[in-house]
């Protein structure tokens, strides 16, 4: 069953900053989809399985950005 997880991303400006989100957390296992909304920062992440937070934090962090709300 597939699901979703949404995430919201600070620092991004431009489209480079969504291809560099959208290229780093598509590379964590599991996740078959990424959207990113550069508005709002709304990150959307869709996998086969429930993927663990801290993967798509640390992807977001290689990115060169944070999630709001990631401790």
């Amino acid at each position: 069953m597939a699901t979703t997880a949404t995430y919201t991303v600070k620092g991004m400006t431009c489209g480079h900053c969504v291809s560099s989100v959208k290229e780093e957390v598509g590379e964590v296992p599991g996740v078959t989809g990424v959207e990113v909304d550069l508005q709002s920062g709304l990150l959307t992440v869709a996998s086969e399985q429930p993927v663990e937070q801290s993967a798509i934090v640390a992807a977001v962090e290689e990115a060169g950005y944070t999630v709001a709300g990631a401790s």
